[in-house]
């Protein structure tokens, strides 16, 4: 439609938040009946340039649920978010939130993944952090699947793998859809859909040590049986909560062409294709055509039910959501590969990079904003963007993160730029806003939030909760609905 006018800022109900995930935050990981999740069998990795996602196997599995302790396994103890939820929610409050992301655990509503009848303890807590968020009038935004699921899954049936998971999931949907219901206005099926083609984190699949084949053929059918579940789950919350609303979630790798020969820009292009391939399953309803052509090409056949590709054109999502970290070149010339939040490709001459490696890149989050909105046509939430950065308790106790303001404020700024583009964009919800454990890396050195935790990568410390620079900047950004960035 066209207007002589454009949106010159946010929207009025423009949502600001942070964001986090159970097997990061809660700690608690073995009480109140809570079973094992595949996020807490990974061991921290000793190198901060290395995920350590892809070691695990069926015996490093056995070996870390017999052991009781968190020290190689970090996620298990979070930042005790179980037990300071209430202080960590007022601090959001303070800044001004209107939405808080966060994940339930399967594990901790059905410890095996597949019980009939839930944990009333898990569920219990679950009751305890909305009723809080209430209390502040701060609108929750819930992940269901963030990075873990019971262990038990893969032990029994190798997780997603399995099309028995997709009955046991959609029971865990219900469950919650039918006990929060008109709790929670927003959801999200799977977090970061697209990085279960690296594996295990993602697929609770184990596959190591097969052929690249072998590993793309169970990556993928896995990633069939969510995109399943995912609709399934859409056509449960329509059903029990007509108002709520649910998303896909994606992590973003916008790619650009190492240079402009055409040979480089289509690789670009095909990366970007099967980056957005998720979700044009999700958001469309189908699987696009040019993967035939991929899933022929690399020998990968998937085997699909008899009503999968109705329940998918049928059930597509409410809004898109999506993480942005970083952006990668394909195809360049020279130079080392980069490596981020599971995006790979070449270093890119022109953008800064941060302590882990990852390439700092606003610019390419209005890009990615206007190709999102122009193929899609729905209503687009940046749901993580964030800095990890080590920062440094002064000796009176305060933290200087001026980096981390520089970040978010040159991010924020392209996403106003987008709006005024046209783009429909739902909120942000910036990654970690209160210190937590690293996915990548399990790590507490690598620091997000606005909220400083005193705890080490060894599990030491006080766990006292202290405002950095950056929290009084964000409540003035919220506050002044994104006007405000100096």
């Amino acid at each position: 439609m066209y207007k002589k006018d454009y949106p010159k800022t946010f929207p009025d109900n423009f949502l600001w938040g942070g964001a986090t995930a159970a097997n990061q935050v809660e700690g608690a990981w073995n009480i109140d009946g809570k079973g094992v999740t595949t996020a807490e069998v990974v061991q921290k990795t000793t190198d901060r340039k290395h995920m350590s996602m892809g070691d695990v196997t069926t015996d490093s599995i056995k070996a870390a649920v017999a052991d009781t302790t968190d020290t190689l396994y970090p996620k298990r103890r979070g930042v005790d978010f179980y037990h300071h939820y209430q202080e960590d929610i007022k601090l959001f409050a303070e800044m001004g939130f209107k939405v808080y992301r966060f994940s339930m655990a399967w594990a901790r509503i059905f410890p095996k993944g597949d019980e009939a009848e839930p944990n009333e303890a898990g569920l219990a807590f679950y009751d305890r952090v909305l009723a809080e968020l209430k209390k502040y009038d701060i609108q929750p935004l819930v992940t269901l699947s963030h990075y873990e699921m019971p262990i038990n899954l893969t032990l029994k049936q190798n997780g997603w793998a399995s099309r028995d998971t997709i009955a046991a999931f959609n029971h865990f949907t219900e469950t919650v859809f039918k006990r929060y219901q008109g709790q929670v206005p927003y959801w999200l099926t799977f977090n970061e859909i697209n990085t279960g083609t690296w594996g295990f984190h993602e697929t609770g699949a184990v596959d190591t040590n097969l052929s690249q084949h072998d590993q793309l053929q169970i990556r993928y059918q896995a990633l069939h049986h969510q995109f399943v579940a995912s609709a399934i789950a859409t056509k449960q919350l329509h059903k029990i909560d007509p108002k709520a609303k649910i998303g896909s979630m994606l992590a973003r790798m916008q790619t650009y062409p190492g240079s402009p020969n055409p040979v480089d820009v289509q690789a670009a292009q095909l990366e970007d294709d099967k980056n957005l391939f998720f979700t044009d399953v999700q958001a469309r309803g189908e699987y696009p055509e040019y993967m035939n052509r991929y899933f022929a090409d690399n020998g990968i056949e998937i085997q699909m039910g008899a009503d999968d590709q109705a329940i998918l054109a049928k059930y597509p999502v409410d809004f898109i959501s999506f993480s942005y970290y970083m952006t990668t070149v394909t195809k360049a010339d020279a130079g080392e590969q980069v490596n981020g939040n599971m995006a790979t490709g070449g270093r890119n001459p022109y953008l800064e990079e941060s302590e882990w490696g990852w390439q700092i890149d606003p610019v390419g989050l209005r890009i990615t904003l206007n190709e999102m909105w122009d193929r899609y046509r729905k209503p687009l939430f940046v749901v993580e963007n964030g800095l990890g950065a080590v920062d440094k308790l002064t000796a009176d106790g305060h933290v200087h993160d001026d980096y981390r303001i520089d970040y978010l404020r040159k991010h924020i700024t392209q996403m106003k730029e987008a709006i005024a583009d046209g783009v429909q964009l739902m909120g942000y919800t910036m990654w970690g806003p209160i210190d937590l454990i690293s996915f990548s890396t399990s790590e507490m050195s690598k620091r997000y939030g606005f909220i400083y935790v005193d705890q080490d990568d060894a599990g030491e410390g006080s766990l006292k909760r202290i405002k950095k620079d950056s929290f009084a900047w964000y409540q003035k950004v919220i506050t002044s609905n994104g006007e405000d960035l100096a």
